[in-house]
């Protein structure tokens, strides 16, 4: 090994350079030549000369000397070297433990060091003992260390200058390279709080995350630690017992829920029951995974806590000063410098343990984070029914937060009975027994705390009920506003979320009052044990004189001791709220994972099978009843395979037990190489079309455009703003329903795997355009040829194509076989087909045929019974459901992406968005505002103005009688003695209890005031911002994502309810003692007025100077943190998808990448709060050294009484100084909360909900006549009308339909109708009523619409028909014989109070349409609209929905909008709309006769 290696472990650092020594301007030795020579030849010359100079000594005794203080020093300052060398050595092992690789001479050149003082200090002592009083060798020894520590030290010098002014290299973070001073200062993040002072700071100005606090390395620690926990624990779910529950999971959804049999529509929960056996300890776990960096935290306290005693000793010395007009002023002097330089080391230390915990706390989050997602993208579908997506997302968010509060202050648990000792200690020398009364008072809190904190905990839990079922609603309510909107249902459920909100506000009232005797106990316990302490010590004995000296070293150690009282019950209380969430966080990592077992992904050796599954059975959970029994499958590679049966037959089911997904209670299932999968509803995400489609695999781009042209997604590239580049919305916001289906199958496609499993992918595409994906993708001619492909479907007509059919029924296969053969058996399929279409004689029925038949009389009725004759019954179920153009382009223009690109040409290029870009240019924006005084003018007036006042006044209240206590104090100290006691001890006595008590009830009353407003503000702003959202229209919650609605709901919202009235409190308490103590030390060393404007100028400019940035970084840190739910929201709905292509990996780096990016704002605000903290602390001492020192100086006339009360509260002042501040700056950054909830009510609103002028007469409109005059509307005031000039007459009665391609306009007229978009042009008359004149809810109200998506809410059956309770519970049973579910909700165990679930989960799509069906039986108004409402659903649901509305609507005027033409063959008109104007309006078969659009539709669909 060269020198050069044995110096760095790359040989970066030279031993010798000569560009650093001779050819430099400034020369320097390199740091190897440092660590060498310069560490060795002191200790060289020592060993070379210590055998001689020991055995000259041993030789020449000259006698015995005494030990003397100056030998003590000597020999004090060897061991100090030699702990100093030693603590070297061990830092260097410790990084090597860390994962640092460190060079030798790290090691080797500390050792020698170490151990050469050890030597110098056993020669000092021998020369002592054998009488050597000076020594040469020593002396050139220490004169050698010394010059070669000098030129090492100027070194450092050197180096931590070129530092501190130099760039750190690019994209690193600052304190990876920061010298020693810089770091314990936290001078390094200086440039930046420069920075954002200048302008607003973004997200490219942040440095990377250090490599020890990225999720990579994080993460896979604390999941190792747990993943030992729970294999050393007995905790499996052995005994379980099912009880009925209604929620279910996001998977499920993406699984299709028709296919669930009927016997599965009850919900299964998986609830366990007690159990003896141990359970993974997630705490263990937490502790092994962080506990090593955090106990230096530790070390970091414990120095702390011992130097904050040294202030009130030297309290005590500068008494004893002032007291002895004869001591020198050279020790006052000594005593105000060894009193600074204490406080500023103490600061320092300090400062260094919060950055510790405050980093711990940070690495914790995202362990948190990571492991929750970790663990969402592997448990099972039983497990993930415990946990709505709302209550997971409170995982990462609510309780992760609670852990990292929770870090900051945890040591106090030990460190604040140490503090108490220690103070109590103190005490004892200074007031003997009498501090056991103090102790008393202390020990009577103990019990009070705790049954305060066991109070807290059982509200803390009903609160976070409260609190998930709140935002589990507003999430229904927000996915499905324009239900709501369509119904008028918008104060129904604005009503239910009210009741919600005020059992959470009855909690946080009893919270808040138990939080004011908290208060009351902890404020009041330092005083009550002062009191306590000074009436016994004066009472017991007259000879106890109390004075200067010690009250006010007795009242430095109890303000000492207040923040040890006042911390523990706010720790005990952080350790009960994050209990709680330790809990849910340990329930949730510990439910049951997906057994990898359950498919087997090996080839399947010697077999041209790609699936194979026998003797299958399977389940959603242990526990259930086998969803499929008896399934033997063998699918040949390289062949089509349709799955068909009726709803709830299982067809789903099937291909989730193909993919691993449901449990597995016996058999086998063997799949031969890589799946792909498209669901029955689309998973899309958040990202450009392109994205989407390739799906982290590798671009190619000759394919890509293959399987775009396959999938037929041309023509939406064509009018998408920035075709493929365009940036989709959540949950494919801007896409139809077609679309996304599309681009779900595209997705599959385009990952080019061997087997395909297609859960009806047509379903959502017209007629024509499933036609061509069926012969261009996965027909036997399309791209798919040669793979295997399984598809569920409803489309008849692509039977005969298939290689192999499998006929469900009730979960099991009860035939297959190819089209031909299941036909010649005349089994079940046949009977099915017989049901549903007459293929043989659609085949050879002419176009002619059709319309003689349509204009025959005698047709009407048998057309009106659903046409099962004719060719379209056949194809119908592969009729599109895709919401038209228009609809899509005005979510779409109203999409971000749109917002911040339309007003650029087309044409001229093509844009490529990504989600960071929109990121930066939204923290940009929020950078810019500032907080206004009028938002805290807002939250007052929330409170109330008079309310706010009162809590002002009791703050002053309490601050006045606290001065007025501790001056009264001062002057009994002052008070002269007589006969060897004090006077009048018994009335200073009284007073001193009196103020004490008035400061209690001052507590007490401002606790109560402020908690009790801050409820207040809670409703008011909750309620206000609740009406505004509900009054938006529909474009504003197309352009704002779901994540920052829900945020304010819950993140905002938790903060205006615990945050903001706690840190009101602090900041208040804070500047009231700032200010007593400046008044104070003015009062007694008026002096103190040169020094004190200086000083405040420059604390004014560091706090403004870091308020700038501080706000910055923390409104970064709040727009990156909602990336990361967004994408954690997004991944639980897609879960299955993205298990089924094998992609964990990719979304858990993705999820990582969101989470460090959150962390990179966050930790320079951490490290901000640091720097100012130091800054402004020595500021503090500052004002302690001038308080001290100009105390000194005119100590002949000062009395010690004034002198002590100054000086002790001018050792308060630092740590008011440093929480004001801190409190400052938190109220500052979190009243953003109100200015965000705030915000929704200056956005657009809709028309007035009723207008008390123009409200519609009982029982309008009574024909249902519908007059369209010139009407046009368009989505935004930029964009041209979608529709234009429509002028239709619909008479009372009529059957209208609505058809038209892609993009027509079809939706566009009956959002129109709605008012959901208001007219641009023209009007609408009903019953000869404008509707622009009319209230949206007397409208809407008025006209039922049964819509496309059958969107259903969490609660009651009865609910969700009938919000508002106006129908008796026969109308309802009437209603639901009606529409087909008596029968169903007969069976159920609640019957009417049937609980749905999340969505209506637990329910089946062809039920949830039914139930739609039923809401407007219910309200059976003259006009109903069916926006596509059947295209989605079997043929089965389809026939009872039809042939329902052409019975109970008879008399009703209806308006269909279709893509099944034959469900409006036998309508008494259509209306044909082309690129947003009429084209047709006339019978059917009038239509058909002109041959002209309708029926060029009619015979793409097959009609004609």
């Amino acid at each position: 090994m060269g020198i050069d290696s044995f110096c760095s472990l790359d040989g970066s650092d030279p031993f010798w350079d000569w560009n650093r020594t001779w050819n430099a301007s400034s020369p320097d030795l390199t740091r190897c030549f440092q660590s060498t020579v310069l560490v060795w030849v002191p200790c060289f010359y020592l060993w070379l000369c210590a055998p001689f100079y020991f055995a000259y000594l041993k030789w020449h005794d000259l006698g015995y000397i005494c030990m003397t203080h100056l030998n003590k020093a000597k020999t004090v300052l060897g061991f100090l070297l030699w702990i100093v060398c030693w603590a070297d050595v061990f830092y260097s092992f410790w990084e090597r433990g860390q994962g640092t690789a460190r060079a030798p001479v790290f090691f080797i050149s500390p050792t020698m060091l170490g151990i050469t003082m050890l030597l110098a200090t056993f020669l000092i002592q021998y020369e002592r003992i054998k009488g050597v009083q000076s020594s040469g060798v020593m002396l050139n020894f220490w004169l050698i260390a010394f010059l070669c520590a000098t030129v090492s030290f100027r070194s450092r010098i050197l180096q931590t200058i070129n530092e501190t002014c130099s760039d750190p290299p690019p994209s690193t973070s600052t304190s990876l390279w920061a010298s020693f001073l810089s770091k314990i200062t936290f001078w390094w993040i200086t440039k930046l709080l420069v920075q954002g002072f200048k302008r607003p700071l973004e997200e490219k100005d942040l440095w990377c995350l250090n490599s020890e606090d990225q999720s990579q390395k994080v993460v896979p620690q604390l999941v190792r630690c747990w993943n030992h926990e729970c294999s050393k624990s007995s905790f499996y779910r052995t005994s379980e017992k099912t009880v009925y529950s209604p929620k279910r999971s996001a998977v499920e959804r993406s699984r299709g829920e028709k296919d669930r049999p009927p016997m599965e529509e009850s919900e299964i929960l998986l609830v366990k029951s007690s159990q003896n056996t141990s359970e993974p300890s997630l705490f263990l776990a937490l502790c092994r995974t962080f506990g090593p960096y955090f106990l230096v935290s530790s070390l970091y306290k414990i120095v702390h806590d011992i130097l904050m005693f040294v202030g009130p000793e030297i309290l005590r010395l500068l008494i004893r000063f002032v007291n002895d007009g004869s001591a020198p002023y050279w020790q006052g002097y000594f005593y105000t410098s060894l009193l600074f330089v204490c406080t500023c080391v103490q600061t320092l230390i300090l400062q260094r343990y919060f950055h510790v915990c405050f980093v711990t706390g940070m690495r914790l989050r995202t362990a948190i984070v990571g492991a929750v997602y970790r663990k969402a993208l592997v448990i099972t579908n039983a497990a993930r029914r415990t946990s709505t997506v709302g209550e997971i997302v409170n995982l990462m968010s609510v309780d992760a937060q609670r852990f990292m509060d929770l870090i900051t202050y945890i040591n106090m648990i030990w460190s604040a009975p140490l503090q108490v000792i220690l103070a109590l200690y103190f005490l004892w020398q200074n007031l003997g027994p009498s501090v056991l009364a103090g102790v008393a008072v202390m020990v009577l809190m103990v019990p009070v705390n705790a049954v305060i904190a066991m109070k807290t905990k059982t509200y803390q839990v009903a609160q976070m009920k409260s609190k998930d079922n709140r935002i589990k609603l507003m999430n229904e309510v927000l996915n499905g506003i324009k239900v709501l909107k369509l119904y008028a249902w918008e104060l129904a459920f604005r009503d239910k979320v009210s009741k919600i909100r005020e059992s959470e506000l009855r909690v946080l009232k009893k919270t808040a009052y138990l939080g004011a005797v908290s208060t009351f106990t902890w404020v009041c316990a330092p005083f009550l044990v002062a009191l306590s302490t000074f009436a016994v010590y004066v009472m017991v004995d007259e000879k106890n004189v109390l004075d200067a000296q010690k009250a006010f070293v007795s009242l430095a150690l109890f303000n000492i001791l207040r923040f040890p009282l006042n911390m523990l019950p706010m720790v005990i209380s952080s350790m009960v709220q994050a209990s709680v969430s330790m809990k849910r966080l340990r329930v949730f990592l510990s439910h049951e994972e997906l057994d990898e077992d359950n498919v087997n992904r090996k080839a399947i050796a010697g077999s041209s099978d790609s699936i194979s599954i026998v003797d299958g059975s399977f389940s959603w959970s242990k526990t259930d009843n086998p969803t499929l029994k008896r399934i033997n499958v063998l699918i040949p590679e390289g062949s089509l395979v349709a799955v068909v049966g009726h709803v709830g037959s299982g067809k789903s089911s099937l291909l989730s037990a193909l993919l691993g997904e449901m449990h597995k209670q016996d058999g086998a299932v063997s799949i031969k190489g890589s799946v792909a999968y498209v669901p029955q509803q689309a998973w899309i995400q958040n990202a450009t079309l392109r994205e989407n489609i390739v799906f982290g695999r590798e671009r190619k781009e000759s394919w890509y455009q293959s399987v775009v042209e396959a999938c037929a997604l041309l023509p939406d590239l064509e009018i998408l703003p920035a075709a493929d580049a365009t940036e989709i919305g959540e949950k494919g916001v801007n896409l139809s329903g077609g679309q996304k289906q599309r681009v779900s199958l595209a997705r599959a496609v385009y990952c080019d795997t061997a087997v395909y499993l297609l859960d009806d992918p047509l379903s959502a595409v017209d007629a024509h355009v499933g036609k061509h994906i069926f012969d261009k993708v996965i027909g036997p001619q399309g791209l798919l040829q040669g793979r295997t492909r399984v598809l569920v479907t409803h489309g008849l007509s692509f039977l005969p194509q298939a290689d192999l059919i499998l006929v469900m029924v009730d979960g099991e296969i009860t035939e297959t076989g190819s089209y031909l053969e299941l036909m010649g058996r005349q089994g079940a399929f046949a009977d099915f087909l017989r049901t549903y279409a007459n293929t043989e004689q659609t085949e050879e029925e002419p176009g002619e045929l059709v319309l003689f038949y349509l204009s025959s009389p005698s047709a009407e009725g048998q057309v009106s019974g659903g046409c099962q004759t004719d060719r379209g019954r056949q194809g119908q179920n592969w009729a599109g459901t895709g919401a038209s153009y228009q609809s899509m382009r005005a979510r779409l223009y109203h999409s971000r992406i749109d917002i911040l690109l339309s007003k650029e040409p087309l044409h001229n290029y093509r844009y490529t968005i990504t989600k960071f870009i929109i990121l930066r240019m939204i923290v940009y924006f929020l950078c810019l505002l500032k907080v206004k005084l009028s938002v805290f003018w807002e939250y007052m007036k929330a409170i109330g103005i008079c309310l706010s006042c009162i809590s002002i006044f009791l703050f002053l209240c309490h601050h006045v009688a606290s001065l007025g206590s501790n001056f009264w104090l001062s002057r009994w100290t002052d008070d002269p003695v007589i006969n060897g006691t004090q006077p009048y001890r018994e009335m200073r006595l009284s007073i001193y209890g009196a103020l004490g008590i008035t400061q209690g009830v001052a507590v007490f009353c401002y606790s109560i005031s402020v908690s009790i407003g801050g409820i207040l503000a809670s409703r008011y702003l909750h309620e206000t911002m609740l009406y505004n959202v509900l009054r938006s229209p529909m474009a504003f919650f197309e352009r704002t994502p779901s994540g920052n609605l829900v945020n304010r709901f819950s993140k905002e919202t938790d903060t205006i309810d615990s945050v903001i009235p706690s840190i009101f409190k602090m900041f208040m308490g804070s500047m009231f003692n700032v200010l007593g103590a400046c008044a104070v030390i003015l009062i007694a060393t008026p002096l103190v007025v040169i020094i004190i404007p200086p000083l405040g100028l420059l604390y004014f400019f560091v706090q403004r100077f870091y308020v700038a940035s501080s706000r910055q970084l923390k409104r970064l840190e709040s727009v990156s943190r909602s990336p990361v739910y967004t994408h954690f929201n997004e991944t639980l709905l897609g879960t299955s998808v993205i298990r089924a292509f094998g992609d964990q990996q990719r979304f858990i780096h993705e999820s990582d990448g969101r989470v460090d990016l959150n962390q990179k704002a966050y930790y320079p605000s951490i490290v901000a709060n640091r720097w100012l903290a130091v800054r402004l602390e020595f500021v503090g001492n500052c004002i302690v050294m001038f308080a001290a020192l100009f105390a000194v100086i005119s100590r002949d006339n000062l009395s010690p009484g004034i002198m002590g009360l100054s000086i002790s509260y001018a050792l308060q002042v630092t740590a008011s100084l440093n929480w004001l501040v801190r409190m400052s700056s938190e109220l500052e950054t979190n009243i953003v909360a109100v200015e965000r909830v705030k915000e929704y009510g200056d956005t657009e609103k809709e028309a007035e909900w009723t207008l008390e002028g123009s409200k519609p007469t009982t029982g309008w409109p009574t024909a249902g006549h519908i007059e369209i005059c010139s009407f046009g509307l368009r989505y935004r005031d930029d964009l041209e009308l979608a529709i234009r000039n429509i002028n239709v007459i619909i008479e009372g009665g009529e059957k209208v339909g609505i058809v038209g391609r892609t993009g027509a306009g079809k939706s566009s007229l009956t959002l129109g109708l709605f008012r959901i978009i208001e007219a641009s042009e023209g009007e609408i008359r009903v019953d000869g009523v404008n509707i622009a004149n009319m209230g949206l809810h007397d409208l809407r109200s008025r006209i039922t619409i049964i819509p496309q998506d059958p969107v259903l809410f969490s609660g009651t059956l009865r609910m969700n028909l009938d919000p508002f309770d106006g129908y008796t519970d026969e109308e309802v049973w009437r209603t639901l014989e009606l529409a087909h579910l008596k029968n169903f909700v007969s069976g159920l165990p609640d019957k009417l109070n049937h609980e749905c679930a999340e969505g209506g989960e637990n329910l089946s799509l062809g039920q949830r349409q039914l139930v739609c069906l039923a809401r407007a039986l219910l309200r059976k108004t003259k006009i109903l609209v069916l926006d596509e409402a059947t295209a989605a659903v079997d043929l089965e649901t389809d026939n009872l929905i039809q042939s329902t509305i052409r019975t109970q609507f008879e008399d009703c005027t209806v308006l269909t909008i279709a893509h099944r033409l034959n469900t409006i063959m036998d309508y008494t008109r259509v209306l044909v709309l082309d690129k947003g104007q009429m084209a047709e309006f006339d019978s059917p078969a009038s239509l058909l006769a002109k041959k002209g659009l309708f029926y060029k539709m009619a015979k793409d669909s097959g009609l004609v």
